[in-house]
Formats: C-alpha cells, structure tokens, sequence
C-alpha cells in the first residue's frame, strides 16, 4: 500500500476518537501491552517524561522537547492529535517519521492489529515507541492522549512526570467533578519518580499531594516554585523576567509561541529543570532561552494563536474547552482591531452551552463543521449559539466559512478560527 492508503486502512479499520469519540475508547491498557510485548517492549529501551494535563499539554511537551534539543540530546516527540499529517505526531528532533516507516510498519504487523484489535491511538502508541527505539533517542516526551490512569501512554516508566492543569473537558469519560479528573490526571504518577503540577487549585491540591505521597513521589509545585515577571505577549512572541524559587533571576526571556495562556505553561516547563538536572541531564540557561525562542523552529508546532493573514489580520487557536476558550478570549480582549468575525466549529458529543457562554457577543460569527463524523451540523451549532445571543450564518464546510469572512471583512478587522482542533487543521 502507499502511504495514503495506508492510512485509509488505518481509519477504517481501527476505531479514531478524534473522529467518531468515546467509542473509541479502550478503557484498559491490555491492547496496548500486547502490541508493545510483540515489539520487544520498545518503550523499555529509552528514557522519556510523561505529560497530562487538560489543557497546554502540547505546548508544554513542545517547549521541553526543543530545550532538549537545545541541549543536545536527541530527542523523541509523541502528540496528538494531529493538523495536517498524521506523521506530526511522531517526531525526532523536529523531523516527522517518514512515510515509508509508517507504511513498513503497517505492512509487518497487520495481522497483528487484526487479532489484538487495538484503537488508532493504541497503534499509533506503539509505532511511536517502536520508531523512538530503532532511533535510539536519548529522551522521548510522550503526550498522554485523554485523562492519564488508562491512556495507552500509561505503560512507560518516565523520568519526570508532568502534570499542567485540571479543567473542565472529557467529563463523560473522566468524571465530573476537577477532583475525580484530576484522579484520572494523577495515574500517570509512578513510584519514586518526580511530578513537576504546573496549576492546582483547592479541589485537585489534595488528590496530587496524597497520590505522590502514595508513591513516594517528590513534587514540585510549579507556581511556588517560579514566578513569571513582566509577562508580554505580542503577535510574535512573548517576552517576560524568571524569578527561581532559590533566588536566580533571569531577564528578557523570549518564547516564540505568544498567547497569554503560555505563561503557564511556560513556568511549568521552567519547573521542570531541577528534576532533570537532578537526574543527569545538562542543561543551562543558554539552552532554555534558545529552546523556548525557537520552539516552532526546533518542533514545527502549529495552531497556539498562530497568525495565518494580515489586513485583515486571521489568527487561528487550538483552544476548544472552557479553559482554553476563557483565554482565547481574554487574548481576543487585547487586540486591536475595528471588527470582529469568528470562524466557529465544534464538536457534537461535548456540552458546548459554557463555551458558548464565554464568546463575544459583539461579533459577526460563521458557523460550519470539519470534514469528520464527530462534527456538530453547523445549524444545530448556529441554533445553540443564538440562545447565548451569538449571530451569523452557517456553512457546510470550513473553506466557505472561512472565505465568507475574508470577503465580509475589512483591513483593520480581525478574523478568528477556531473552537475544534478540526477547524483549525483545517484553516492552517
């Protein structure tokens, strides 16, 4: 098969969460035991750091993986869920596995897959870590997938464990309450090994204090342990001081991914830097600053208020639940810009009325779907919106919405997409 059909086999053969939702969902780590047991348990053979979290996963993982590189290690990158190709989601030091692996892959352990029966994520886990072995990376960041306790990553016995926040998202599968998701959160904590929590609060404190101290665990509280100063986000970049905990401070720190919701995360990332020094890795202050100025460089992210025109000014944002839409609207806040359209799509199997809450009223809004079977008709989602008095027209395809607004704007307007990572893969 080509690569192209390959994939095709793929999406129709293994059940894709990010396209038909929870019923892809395996909730135990069996499948993916067995298909790593039948690999020679490539996840055994490099180290890695395992990050969780409801929201800046991504970004966090991304920033730890170019300070990495930065420091000279060669260094593995698992996310998901992808924009564009599947293959960004398995990355050695920023470049994607190659098609022909992917292909090979597939070709070798098709009969596998189709006794074990895993999900799309649960294969797509073990090519990661097969792929990471065979390049022998000295490190590999691994981004869990949904919730932490029972995601396919679970299987890895990291250096670092990561934890950067608990939100509202995924509450059908990983409870309903910050307390019960932060639990699920929390599994991915191993005996002995350290956990840096980049945000807590009064609900998830407990659950990370009592599960660490279950396992022996040191923690690092991220917001006791650094203090982000100055913090500036522009169009480009974001600039701010570092206070360390022991006293270091360091001034005019850069990071090319802006949006004020990276502040968090980059003191999380921050955080992280004793453990790993603590555990061998040589990393100096030139190496972090170059590592965060050069993220996108260095890992090829894509879709963290990621600018994609000018006059009129386009930006697109992978934020999706309450947490990630408060901040794209408090970003929104700081522009300038003498009208607003939003490019808007979301997902059906999610309660979407709080996001909808969170959304300027003062707006023109063109409603539509991405080109998967989780999408919500882009009438029901203009129906829904215009209870929470957001107006404007649908759309039946991502492209006319986004040209409706290109031809309805003016130079000093702004044009926002977003409310699904599907719309943003694809506006980018």
């Amino acid at each position: 098969m080509t690569y192209q059909e390959t994939l095709s086999y793929l999406y129709e053969q293994l059940p894709m969460f990010t396209r038909i939702g929870s019923a892809a969902i395996k909730k135990d780590l069996t499948n993916t035991v067995a298909l790593c047991r039948a690999l020679n348990n490539p996840h055994t053979q490099f180290k890695t750091i395992h990050v969780a979290g409801t929201n800046g996963k991504g970004s966090t993982s991304h920033m730890l993986a170019s300070i990495l590189q930065e420091a000279g290690y060669k260094t593995g990158l698992y996310t998901s869920p992808h924009l564009i190709d599947f293959r960004e989601r398995i990355k050695v030091n920023g470049t994607m596995i190659s098609e022909e692996k992917v292909v090979d892959f597939v070709a070798k352990y098709r009969t596998l897959f189709e006794e074990i029966k895993p999900s799309f994520f649960e294969w797509t886990v073990a090519l990661c870590f097969h792929h990471f072995a065979q390049e022998k990376v000295d490190i590999a960041i691994i981004e869990t997938g949904l919730g932490g306790r029972l995601d396919s990553t679970n299987i890895i016995q990291p250096i670092l464990s990561v934890i950067t926040n608990i939100g509202w998202d995924h509450t059908d599968l990983l409870g309903d309450t910050l307390a019960k998701i932060a639990s699920e959160k929390a599994g991915i904590i191993k005996t002995g090994t350290p956990v840096v929590i980049g945000e807590h609060q009064e609900e998830t404190f407990p659950v990370f204090m009592g599960k660490a101290k279950a396992e022996e665990s040191p923690i690092t509280l991220a917001m006791q342990k650094i203090n982000i100063l100055y913090f500036n986000s522009s169009l480009n970049h974001a600039a701010f001081d570092v206070q360390f905990q022991y006293g270091l401070h360091w001034k005019n720190v850069h990071c090319d991914l802006n949006g004020i919701y990276q502040e968090k995360n980059i003191r999380t990332v921050l955080a992280c830097l004793e453990p790993l020094r603590k555990a061998a890795y040589m990393i100096t202050e030139q190496h972090v600053r170059d590592g965060l100025s050069f993220v996108k460089k260095n890992t090829g992210l894509m879709g963290r208020w990621q600018i994609l025109g000018k006059d009129p000014l386009i930006i697109c944002d992978t934020g999706h639940n309450v947490n990630g839409i408060e901040y794209v609207v408090a970003q929104l806040a700081q522009q300038s810009y003498h009208h607003l359209h939003c490019v808007i799509g979301m997902v059906k199997d999610k309660d979407i009325a709080k996001v909808l809450a969170l959304l300027p009223k003062n707006a023109s809004y063109y409603f539509t779907k991405a080109n998967i079977p989780r999408a919500l008709n882009e009438m029901d989602l203009q129906a829904q919106a215009a209870t929470f008095e957001l107006f404007g027209k649908s759309y039946p395809s991502v492209k006319l919405a986004i040209d409706a607004a290109k031809a309805a704007a003016k130079p000093n307007d702004l044009i926002f997409i977003g409310g699904s990572t599907f719309i943003v893969a694809e506006a980018v």
